[in-house]
């Protein structure tokens, strides 16, 4: 008889990197209500034993993101990494295609890795055209698309434009804000999981 030994570790998620922008930072927010302590807990009370490290940083552009990543990465025991950068890129103006390729290259090396990825997508407002608007909000599906990777269409799903979600500024997201991040973010942790 042959027993066949599944390596459970494969399937385990114990470490998880947030790796975005202002976003994802906590930017404006004490540290008991950034993001990664946030959904850290939410995890935890749900059950899971699973580390959430902050490797985001505020005014983080795709490119940034680029440069930066192979040294987030260096750590060897990370099991996912929530990809949310493009929206400084957005507020910018910056190509669509440029941004895409940026994401690409933080994609593969991500995986060659053999680290999951969770893709955060952005959605462009007007104002650089409906051009732009068009060829900006396609790059996380197409990625995720191209890569199989999972996909929250919206990371401020819920939380963008509404003013009792967001800081003064209108754009980064409260306490309040920040917990329906962390939901968003745990369902879809939850589902690799599954």
């Amino acid at each position: 008889m042959i027993l066949c030994l599944v390596n459970i570790k494969a399937l385990a998620i114990e470490k998880v990197v947030l790796f975005g922008d202002s976003l994802m930072a906590g930017y404006g927010l004490s540290s008991e209500y950034h993001l990664s302590t946030v959904l850290e807990e939410n995890l935890k009370s749900d059950g899971f034993d699973i580390q959430i490290v902050n490797g985001s940083e505020s005014g983080s552009t795709s490119s940034g993101g680029l440069n930066r990543a192979e040294w987030t990465l260096s750590d060897a025991n990370i099991d996912l990494i929530i990809l949310g950068l493009g929206a400084n890129d957005m507020l910018r103006g910056i190509n669509p295609k440029e941004t895409q390729n940026n994401l690409e290259q933080i994609i593969k090396l991500v995986k060659n890795k053999n680290i999951q990825v969770i893709l955060a997508g952005m959605v462009a407002p007007t104002s650089h055209g409906s051009n732009y608007k068009k060829e900006f909000d396609q790059i996380f599906p197409h990625l995720s698309k191209k890569y199989n990777i999972t996909l929250i269409p919206f990371l401020l799903e819920g939380v963008a434009l509404n003013p009792s979600l967001n800081q003064s500024d209108g754009i980064h997201p409260n306490e309040k804000g920040t917990l329906i991040i962390a939901e968003t973010i745990k369902k879809n942790i939850i589902k690799i999981l599954n």
